[in-house]
């Protein structure tokens, strides 16, 4: 089972380009929902709600998301500062079941990513991956069973090719598969590993969830679920000669919104702190200790 997912929705992506910091020698979004009201108890409610995804052949279901990233890094006691900015809009296409699943293709519709650096301001060229489509077969719960396709979804930075669409295995939040009612919580965790050039990374998170109430959210009335997440993160890699080593921990706090009636993810915004320690052994070692701070938001846009 995997949760939390959007603490992490483009926690690969946006790592994956803070590294350029090192090539380079140097180196949450958070909103309230706009037309959201008082909780409420669902119509009828009088005993625990089941949450499952409904995902009728034909339903086209449009996101947009946005992630702002600030990472402060200690080079031999000189502070060096990057800021990764990106954004994305998706469409999830149902075609029908899959066995007890749904079938979905998944477009990306737009991307874009700007990258703040002591040496100058850069955007790659996501050219390449805009239009782009892959296979997802998704879980009444939210499991993303199956995905196809990612592979071939990249893009240049700093000279090495970057996957773009890794973040869509863990782009729906997990329900809990069994009936919940407010108070009640449950946990899940997810891993991910990604490699990219000479560089491999794998993170674990875990999440406790809490169904925190109910709110009108767009026209429909929503599950509000907060989640604590804490994560831990490790890499290896090689930059200009050097070996490296990354590891850190994360903690942050998910919010999202599930339409209990529709079936369907609404919105989540994230905030995530994560502190890291990358090693460089060669021909001049070092330790540099880094933080770095995340929003992010994911808003449904069009069904």
């Amino acid at each position: 089972m995997k949760i939390g997912k959007s603490s992490a929705i483009r926690f690969i992506w946006v790592l994956a380009a803070a590294a350029i910091i090192f090539a380079a020698g140097d180196m949450a979004f958070s909103s309230a929902p706009s037309d959201a009201k008082a909780p409420a108890v669902p119509q009828g409610q009088t005993s625990g709600v089941v949450l499952e995804y409904k995902m009728p052949a034909g339903q086209v279901l449009k996101y947009q998301d946005k992630s702002e990233m600030r990472q402060v890094s200690d080079f031999m006691g000189q502070s060096v500062e990057t800021a990764i900015t990106s954004t994305g809009a998706y469409s999830f296409q149902a075609k029908g079941r899959k066995d007890a699943n749904f079938l979905l293709g998944v477009t990306i519709d737009d991307m874009g990513m700007s990258v703040a650096t002591p040496r100058g301001d850069m955007s790659p060229d996501l050219k390449p991956v805009i239009g782009k489509s892959l296979d997802m077969v998704l879980s009444p719960l939210g499991a993303e069973v199956e995905v196809t396709g990612t592979e071939a979804i990249t893009y240049e930075l700093a000279g090495s090719p970057r996957n773009a669409a890794t973040f869509l295995k863990v782009f729906f939040p997990d329900l809990p598969g069994k009936a919940v009612k407010i108070g009640d919580s449950w946990p899940s965790s997810y891993v991910i590993e990604e490699k990219s050039g000479s560089t491999s990374m794998r993170m674990e998170f875990q999440s406790l969830n809490t169904l925190e109430g109910w709110e009108t959210v767009d026209g429909m009335e929503c599950a509000r679920i907060t989640a604590k997440v804490t994560g831990t993160i490790s890499g290896t890699g090689k930059q200009q000669g050097m070996d490296t080593s990354t590891d850190g921990t994360s903690k942050g706090k998910d919010v999202w919104y599930f339409a209990v009636k529709e079936g369907i993810f609404v919105k989540s915004t994230s905030e995530l702190t994560t502190e890291t320690t990358t090693s460089l052994t060669g021909a001049q070692s070092m330790t540099i200790p880094s933080t770095q701070t995340r929003t992010g938001e994911v808003k449904l846009v069009g069904r």
